[in-house]
């Protein structure tokens, strides 16, 4: 298993723009996972194929039944054209700097988007629901997309790239591919245990549902595994008890029940990946610790050309 930790942007300039930081953060993690030289990124990287939370959903909740949405001002108003394309974000998701950096697309389009067909998603697809976690109770919460039905998607996926490529050459596609799984985990505490107090809060101590949390993400690797995924990236949960939501409704304090899963979690989700890197033959798993990261963020903003982490621009 190859581990990415936030001590290893060290050497950054403190002035450094936020955006700067984060592209350097992106391309890090890339030619981490892969071991390779920027040239063989480029040569070898077939498609980079996106699960997860609202962190990089690209536009699918747009096509749901769903009040999380982001397909409205002032999202997007740094995005191509100025368009608020349902990603939560100003502009280009990190996802997207990830599609760029490895020569493919500027951008990793939404399978749900009517816009876009499969020519589009042949060298990258993004499957990713905001407000969906590893629990498909959670998803349940806001009625996004779980990620059973993200993996359900992927299979699509494959049939369709099959039949527009052919078997053997979408079948490479799918091999050479890099799967980021970023940020599930983080709803799934607060809005499914935490804030909502539903059935899993009243059937698991915070420490049960870690590890059934585990268990299912376990589960998603090896199922992707057997579809033919071999280069995995899951990214650790960063501080949940100091988004600026928590933040807002404790007079700016952090929840630190909140950060103290989060840590939890991350410690043994590093540990099963670890563990099921050496039973899955051929696989490169990346365990993507950013906790301490984003934590850094917050106890020193100016730092990374940011003053004003406390309150939410939308």
């Amino acid at each position: 298993m190859l581990r990415y930790t936030s001590s290893m942007l060290s050497a950054a300039a403190p002035g450094q723009s936020r955006a700067r930081r984060d592209l350097q953060l992106g391309i890090l993690l890339l030619l981490l996972l892969l071991l390779l030289s920027p040239a063989e990124v480029r040569a070898r990287v077939t498609a980079l194929i996106v699960f997860g939370d609202s962190t990089v959903d690209a536009g699918n909740n747009n096509a749901v039944p769903t009040v999380v949405r982001s397909n409205f001002a002032p999202y997007g108003r740094d995005f191509p054209g100025h368009r608020a394309t349902g990603r939560f974000c100003n502009g280009r998701l990190a996802t997207d700097f990830y599609s760029e950096a490895f020569g493919l697309r500027p951008f990793v389009p939404a399978y749900l988007d009517p816009d876009y067909g499969i020519r589009d998603f042949a060298s990258g697809v993004c499957f990713a629901s905001a407000g969906s976690g590893l629990d498909v109770a959670t998803a349940g919460v806001f009625s996004v997309i779980p990620l059973s039905k993200q993996v359900e998607y992927f299979r699509e996926y494959k049939r369709r790239l099959a039949a527009h490529l052919g078997g053997a050459e979408a079948a490479a596609v799918v091999a050479d591919a890099v799967y980021a799984i970023i940020s599930v985990g983080t709803n799934d505490f607060i809005e499914n245990y935490f804030a909502f107090t539903t059935a899993r809060y009243r059937e698991f101590s915070v420490a049960e549902y870690t590890g059934y949390l585990v268990d299912l993400a376990r589960s998603l690797l090896v199922e992707l595994y057997g579809l033919g995924a071999r280069k995995v990236a899951f990214t650790a949960l960063a501080a949940a008890g100091c988004l600026p939501l928590e933040r807002a409704r404790r007079k700016m304090l952090c929840a630190e029940e909140y950060n103290a899963a989060a840590r939890a979690f991350n410690a043994a989700l590093r540990g099963m990946v670890g563990e099921l890197a050496d039973d899955l033959p051929g696989s490169r798993l990346l365990f993507a610790d950013v906790y301490d990261f984003f934590a850094s963020i917050l106890t020193d903003p100016a730092r990374y050309g940011k003053i004003n982490y406390s309150s939410t621009p939308c």
